[in-house]
């Protein structure tokens, strides 16, 4: 893990500061680019969006799903995990938390879009950073890969549905044009063009693939923290009337990452899959997509939306939220190869 994937979210903040500060300096700027649509998409968002999600997918190898055979039992953990609980659950703990116990110290207003924002977070798994999490855990890279691939397929027919099916049962307004708009945009073109990329890439050898991919890969971080720099300059004048909303979101957000972190580990133990399984396993069932998430939310909601705020609380607490679970399943590694009693 590189210094700068490391302290992530030390840049994030700073993009925090220097996005509220630079939209309070300068508003007809910013106004200005949050003017520059088509078809309800915002073209240099949507710019930095391919830039960021883009060079993640060409690591993605489609041809590993043929190995998911081989852990039947940590990929229908992750599975179970990532598409039947995960969703659901954050859902449930927006419903708590933002429409219930927070919901006198937040903007009526955006009480609906807060909770949108924390199911699009939940609403699709990690891609790239799993890599990462996975390799700080001794993590089974064919597992990871494979697991990966299958989610990335998933995703592709599952992420408009488990959102729609979301947000109409949070009786919020489901803009499906622009749902379907989002995922052809942010997942099916980005998929194809990523593969096209990667094969081409790949010709060149492993060698070349791997050089190539460390002179991209610090494309979509940089292009994450100019987008957050853009959202928090038209959120600045929310968070200054209200600093603590951040603090807020981010509760049922970690208590999510937490749970289904440990719901997936302990069904491995029970299931008696390999630590080296496991722990990838538990790290793709908390993890999120968080770069489709804040394209999606400022896609069907808006710059200005609480969605888009709360996705971005998800981009600021992974880092540290995952290396703590990291932490946790490599100090646990005698206590998991114990017979469960």
């Amino acid at each position: 893990m590189s210094v700068f994937e490391r302290y992530l979210s030390l840049w994030v903040g700073l993009c925090i500061v220097a996005g509220i500060v630079l939209g309070q300096w300068l508003p007809g700027l910013f106004q200005a680019v949050g003017r520059i649509e088509f078809a309800q998409v915002n073209l240099p968002v949507g710019l930095l969006i391919w830039v960021m999600i883009i060079p993640m997918l060409v690591k993605v190898d489609f041809g590993a799903l043929h190995q998911v055979k081989t852990h039947w039992k940590g990929i229908s953990v992750t599975l179970f995990v990532n598409w039947a609980v995960k969703p659901f659950s954050m859902a449930l703990l927006g419903w708590l938390f933002i429409r219930g116990v927070f919901s006198p110290y937040l903007p009526a207003g955006q009480l609906d879009s807060y909770v949108a924002g924390l199911i699009l977070l939940a609403a699709a798994p990690c891609t790239a950073m799993v890599f990462v999490w996975s390799r700080l855990t001794n993590g089974e890279p064919l597992f990871t890969l494979s697991q990966v691939a299958l989610n990335d397929t998933i995703m592709i027919f599952a992420f408009a549905p488990i959102v729609g099916l979301l947000l109409g049962i949070s009786s919020i307004t489901v803009p499906w044009a622009t749902l379907m708009t989002s995922v052809g945009l942010y997942i099916v073109i980005p998929v194809v063009l990523a593969q096209l990329w990667r094969k081409r890439l790949l010709k060149g050898g492993q060698a070349a693939f791997d050089a190539a991919m460390t002179r991209i890969g610090p494309w979509s971080i940089g292009a994450l923290l100019l987008t957050l720099v853009l959202l928090f300059a038209f959120q600045g004048e929310a968070i200054l009337r209200q600093p603590l909303v951040i603090a807020m979101l981010a509760v049922p957000i970690l208590i999510q990452v937490l749970f289904n972190a440990s719901l997936a580990y302990w069904l491995n133990r029970r299931l008696g899959e390999q630590h080296n399984v496991a722990c990838p396993s538990a790290l793709i069932g908390a993890s999120n997509f968080f770069e489709l998430a804040v394209a999606a939310a400022i896609s069907l909601f808006g710059f200005q939306s609480g969605a888009a705020l709360a996705t971005v609380v998800g981009v600021l607490i992974e880092v540290p939220v995952m290396l703590l679970v990291v932490s946790v399943v490599n100090r646990s590694k005698g206590w998991y190869e114990r017979a469960p009693v």
